[in-house]
């Protein structure tokens, strides 16, 4: 998979650097990750939570962080292109002030 917004990742994990190695443990997974429908994305992480809007929660450093990403659905050219978007990436409290579904990245 492609991920779309790195640098946003690099971003947070400077901000709190123990962040830093789960999220680039995270990167590197996904990187190498061949995923064409939801169930390859919960086989792979079974704490993740597929949501409405082709979005998907992480778990990231044992839930201490979530990240939000979009997928689009299995016909669709992002599955094709094997790219995933990063919408969101904060912490428990971060996160439960968001809404996941619509959440998009603050530029």
């Amino acid at each position: 998979m492609r991920i779309i917004a790195v640098s946003y990742l690099r971003d947070f994990w400077d901000r709190y650097p123990d962040a830093e190695q789960p999220l680039k443990s995270w990167v590197d997974e996904v990187k190498k990750a061949i995923w064409n429908q939801p169930a390859d994305i919960k086989a792979q992480y079974r704490s993740a939570s597929i949501l409405k809007n082709r979005r998907v929660v992480f778990n990231i450093k044992g839930n201490d962080y979530r990240l939000v990403a979009s997928v689009a659905s299995v016909a669709s050219v992002a599955y094709r292109y094997q790219a995933i978007y990063v919408k969101f990436v904060g912490t428990r409290a971060e996160y439960d002030a968001v809404d996941a579904e619509s959440v998009e990245l603050e530029r």
